[in-house]
């Protein structure tokens, strides 16, 4: 019994991406649009040749497998992706999910376009931001985002999978 117990916890430890610090961001779909500003500098619409750039960034380590902490071909988490994605074109966002998730704009699920994060909870009873991914396409109401999973590694999913519907905690718009 012991030994199930403790394979559960390591289990359940590895399965969470970036550390969360006990920082909880909870942010409720019901939420208006209306995006609140952190300072008074004028909100610049990002190119699309730059975002176009940082989903390719971000597909080439598609099947990469998933390695906790990892930002190489040889492994890597969700924030690790996400990180490396916008380091290669020289823009610097945190390397943890949970800040990620206080990074950039808020924004509704239905302004989301490419390029936009993704913030989910993956944990069970919690709404703690431990995941991330970055929006590649949208077609109609289905959204596309690549990500790192504990199980697959690098691969593309959409929000209309179960799982990731009821998992979304919040998007957000760094570019």
């Amino acid at each position: 019994m012991r030994k199930i117990a403790l394979i559960l916890f390591i289990i359940v430890t590895l399965s969470s991406c970036g550390s969360t610090k006990n920082k909880r961001v909870v942010t409720r779909k019901s939420q208006t649009t209306k995006t609140v500003k952190k300072s008074n500098k004028p909100t610049t619409t990002a190119k699309p040749s730059i975002v176009e750039s940082i989903i390719k960034n971000a597909e080439k380590y598609e099947g990469t497998r998933y390695k906790y902490g990892g930002t190489t071909k040889k492994g890597m988490d969700c924030s690790g992706l996400i990180y490396t994605a916008f380091k290669e074109d020289n823009i610097t966002i945190p390397r943890v999910s949970s800040a990620m998730a206080k990074t950039g704009d808020w924004i509704d699920l239905k302004n989301v376009r490419e390029g936009d994060l993704l913030f989910f909870a993956t944990k069970k009873n919690s709404r703690s931001v431990n995941h991330v991914g970055l929006v590649t396409a949208i077609n109609g109401d289905a959204i596309a985002f690549i990500h790192s999973t504990t199980s697959k590694g690098v691969i593309t999913s959409t929000l209309k999978e179960k799982y990731w519907y009821f998992a979304f905690v919040q998007a957000r718009r760094v570019l």
